[in-house]
């Protein structure tokens, strides 16, 4: 990585945490840095950017799981802005592949928890094609009731398990 990408990856991690627009401050980063920068390089630096994103707490990127009620798989509303900012990224970065991955508390069978885990991260895919992300840039999988969050046997525990997550190739 040469300096000017370091300190461009430096003045947007700088401006996340100030709250300030992280893609404003590293195009004036990368303007006076780089005299007169090919349009590649300029489209590598802007990948490096939305990385940082999906990262960043501040971000809504950096949110993955949609958390859902018992024994269904439709997405709540509180959850919808989360799911749309991914669609966004995804159809915009042609480049992204994600696998939505459906989780079940330990209650049902195994056979139904797998089921409905296809259902929960299914319904995120679906909305996702919805807002124009192609089949081929997203998969569906289901753990059922094998990757629990938490552990515990009581409601606190199965809220943290019935959810989706959204997971980027490359972060599994």
């Amino acid at each position: 990585m040469n300096k000017a990408t370091c300190g461009m990856l430096l003045v947007g991690l700088l401006a996340g945490c100030a709250g300030q627009d992280v893609k404003d401050l590293s195009q004036t980063a990368i303007a006076s840095r780089t005299p007169a920068a090919p349009s590649s390089a300029k489209s590598l630096d802007q990948n490096a950017i939305d990385a940082l994103a999906l990262k960043d707490p501040n971000n809504i990127l950096s949110k993955r799981s949609v958390y859902y009620d018992f024994d269904k798989s439709n997405i709540k509303s509180e959850f919808k802005p989360l799911v749309d900012a991914h669609a966004k990224y995804i159809a915009n970065h042609k480049e992204a592949k994600a696998t939505v991955q459906g989780n079940c508390d330990e209650r049902g069978s195994r056979e139904y928890n797998i089921a409905l885990g296809n259902r929960r991260a299914d319904s995120v895919r679906k909305t996702m094609g919805v807002l124009g992300v192609p089949d081929s840039q997203v998969e569906v999988v289901s753990f059922g009731e094998e990757k629990p969050r938490a552990t515990c046997h009581e409601e606190s525990c199965w809220h943290e398990n019935r959810r989706s997550d959204i997971v980027y190739r490359g972060e599994q």
